[in-house]
């Protein structure tokens, strides 16, 4: 006989909700051309949609004043700087400094205003010293998107909490190889670790935590 569903059985138990603060800014996690181009071995199907709501995500929030903040991924030629998680990984040779796939796409490229931190890891916040930048700017509220769900983005949404800000992952804006890890990931990042909310509701914040 089947038990109860992932709802039922956190029911009551993983409830707790957060609410945004006055300060967010808008991480967008490795929306790079290894996840958007075919043939690329780390290329994703929904990549595409989940890039376009991040494009609209930036526009707004440069519109109004928000910090907009890119991660992307380079290596040494040798992958030394990887360390295990290169080891593990191995494809993520395809990030090697000067590979094509490592670049922004032309439709969501970094402006004049916004930030960049290159990263080793999964997490944007290991080894960058982007938590010391965002409390440097008085930022209080992520709201953070990217690929892919289950890896990076969640690394950083962690990272973002144990730094102290109020994490909001951004359903439409994440993207990963499939749709199980996806919502798996979503649904455990809701219950424990952060607000797992719509482009809807990010514009909504984004609008309220104008300059």
């Amino acid at each position: 006989m089947a038990g109860p569903s992932a709802s039922d059985n956190y029911a009551g138990v993983y409830e707790g909700r957060l609410q945004p603060g006055s300060r967010p800014a808008l991480l967008i996690v490795d929306v790079v051309l290894a996840y958007l181009t075919e043939g690329s071995p780390l290329f994703m199907d929904s990549a595409a949609a989940a890039k376009d709501s991040n494009r609209r995500l930036a526009a707004a929030a440069r519109a109004a004043g928000v910090p907009v903040i890119f991660t992307n991924v380079q290596y040494r030629a040798d992958g030394s700087d990887g360390g295990v998680f290169y080891r593990k990984v191995p494809v993520l040779g395809v990030f090697v400094e000067g590979s094509a796939l490592g670049a922004f796409p032309d439709d969501l490229m970094p402006q004049s205003g916004d930030q960049v931190f290159t990263k080793q890891y999964p997490s944007a916040f290991f080894g960058t010293g982007l938590a010391e930048a965002l409390h440097a700017q008085g930022i209080d509220t992520l709201l953070i998107t990217g690929y892919s769900t289950s890896g990076c983005v969640r690394a950083s949404a962690l990272d973002a909490m144990q730094y102290g800000f109020v994490p909001l992952v951004v359903r439409d804006a994440c993207a990963d190889r499939h749709e199980g890890p996806h919502e798996s990931n979503l649904f455990d990042l809701q219950a424990k670790y952060a607000e797992v909310i719509s482009e809807a509701e990010a514009l909504t914040v984004i609008a309220g935590g104008a300059a």
